[in-house]
């Protein structure tokens, strides 16, 4: 996955901001053992964690539909982009362009964005960047890209102070001075915290710039980023800072051993990127819906008249019933900034 400005330094014994911290263990080359961080290693995001690429190839095919719409909101131009932001090794690009129809795909100009090497036996047509392309005529789609974008960590201290989280690669944490300047104006405007000893919030200020820079980069079409996500009128009283490694839930800690994530203020971030069309937020799962992927199951008369082709939609059904699943990853927020075309989603 992105980010910019990654560090090297492992030193257990140094105390630096979460935000600091995390960026050389997911993107520096300082991981444990000389193995690099996290992101850069061998195995890749699908190693540690499930995201709806991984769950089934319906999800690529939803996001060919909407680079369809696109397309045709453009008034299908000689080149379309599609852009895959921390494209992970590929996977969601190579099933897109698997999934378009024919005269689609000659037209698609296709990129992935990705920290790590490029994977061998990529498709040819996919170029590999390791910087967001300018000028994109069609679809930017960031899918689990904002949650590993770093931040810092605010904790109200006992005097109800909010001051930035240190922390060292152990995991080890300890309080260090107030937040200021403009994290102090983020917090203030999208994450105010009481002042009760122990509150937490993630400032999600990089983010926004993450994301802003990446919209600036569409020329004319869409943006889409899709994570878990939270909205001002119901931020987590202590943040959901945490760490993944192996399929599995773990203590984020920053030494390169595992994927270390937060959940993302979409609010905050559509309003940094907000054009001239004005951003949409919907839940992954009124998107899917949208994009013809219901989760409905077969009509049962199917099974009789042709039984492999009901095995088939049953398990069709059961992926995309996954997809949209209420609590899982059906919740996750997508946002929706379109750049020079109505919203492709009405």
């Amino acid at each position: 996955m992105t980010d910019s400005g990654a560090g090297s330094r492992a030193d257990r014994g140094e105390w630096r901001g979460w935000r600091a911290a995390t960026r050389a263990a997911l993107y520096g080359t300082g991981g444990p053992g000389g193995r690099g961080g996290f992101y850069r290693r061998s195995e890749g995001p699908a190693g540690h964690f499930r995201t709806s690429v991984h769950a089934s190839p319906l999800f690529a095919d939803a996001v060919a539909r909407l680079l369809c719409r696109v397309d045709e909101a453009l008034g299908r131009p000689e080149e379309l982009d599609f852009v895959d932001m921390a494209a992970g090794r590929g996977e969601l690009v190579t099933g897109v362009l698997a999934a378009l129809p024919a005269e689609v795909a000659a037209r698609t100009r296709a990129y992935a964005v990705e920290v790590a090497d490029r994977p061998e036996g990529l498709d040819h047509r996919i170029e590999w960047l390791s910087e967001t392309p300018k000028g994109i005529t069609g679809l930017l789609f960031a899918n689990e890209w904002l949650d590993n974008v770093p931040v810092e960590v605010a904790e109200v201290d006992s005097a109800g102070v909010p001051r930035l989280v240190l922390v060292r690669a152990d995991g080890a944490e300890r309080l260090g001075e107030p937040v200021s300047g403009a994290e102090a104006q983020w917090l203030a405007r999208w994450w105010p915290l009481p002042a009760e000893e122990g509150l937490r919030a993630e400032i999600g200020l990089p983010r926004d710039t993450a994301w802003a820079s990446a919209v600036s980069s569409v020329a004319r079409g869409l943006a889409v980023a899709v994570d878990y996500a939270h909205t001002a009128d119901a931020r987590p009283p202590f943040g959901t800072l945490t760490g993944f490694r192996e399929g599995r839930e773990t203590a984020p800690v920053p030494d390169g051993s595992c994927d270390i994530t937060a959940h993302v203020a979409l609010d905050a971030c559509a309003e940094a990127g907000a054009g001239e069309s004005g951003a949409r937020s919907l839940t992954q799962r009124t998107a899917l819906h949208v994009l013809g992927l219901t989760g409905a199951r077969p009509p049962l008369a199917l099974a009789s008249t042709d039984p492999a082709a009901y095995v088939r939609a049953l398990a069709s059904a059961g992926e995309a019933a996954e997809l949209t699943a209420p609590g899982g990853l059906g919740d996750f927020g997508w946002l929706l900034q379109p750049v020079g075309i109505p919203h492709p989603l009405g």
